[in-house]
């Protein structure tokens, strides 16, 4: 454990010198994994990817899901992607950009996928996060949530939900104390 420390540390110091001082760097092993997987995506069909900087950094990129079925149809919703540089020992940090009304979803973006916490294993990969996210929006669980309300809301009274869901995503309404600039 205490090597896996020092090669972080050592991989955090290099991005560092890299970007301070422009040098052009060896792809690490992490962005080769990464690269593998991105060329290999079978994205679903309401999914894309963009790199907002470029192909030279694959580490950041945007996923955007757009429902087709289920309470967020019509939605459009944005992941960042932040992939470390020990990647696929590490997960990817995923953050939605977009303000939703989800129990595995709070305000601030933090996502409740158990792949990117604690059941997260190297064999895993970006088309595994995104096929996760995609169920999150068929499928949401308000046995695990982020937003207790939204989950509380979900479980006991799912007409008001769809009601909710319907409000946050069409936009310039409330919901509760939270207001939702809509995401269509």
């Amino acid at each position: 454990m205490i090597r896996l420390f020092k090669v972080k540390e050592k991989q955090k110091e290099i991005e560092e010198n890299v970007k301070e001082k422009g040098l052009v760097k060896k792809q690490s092993a992490g962005e080769l994994r990464l690269h593998r997987d991105i060329s290999e995506l079978n994205l679903p069909k309401a999914c894309e990817i963009s790199f907002p900087n470029g192909k030279n950094d694959l580490m950041n990129f945007e996923v955007t899901i757009e429902p087709d079925e289920g309470y967020y149809t019509g939605g459009r919703f944005v992941f960042s992607f932040h992939v470390p540089i020990i990647y696929p020992h590490e997960a990817p940090k995923v953050k939605c950009e977009t303000k939703i009304y989800h129990p595995n979803i709070d305000l601030e973006g933090n996502v409740c996928l158990n792949i990117l916490r604690e059941d997260w294993k190297p064999v895993l990969n970006i088309n595994t996060v995104i096929y996760g996210l995609s169920h999150l929006f068929t499928q949401p669980n308000y046995e695990d949530p982020l937003n207790h309300e939204a989950a509380d809301v979900l479980r006991d009274d799912p007409g008001l939900f769809v009601s909710n869901v319907r409000k946050a995503i069409d936009g310039r309404q409330w919901v509760g104390t939270d207001y939702f600039p809509g995401c269509n």
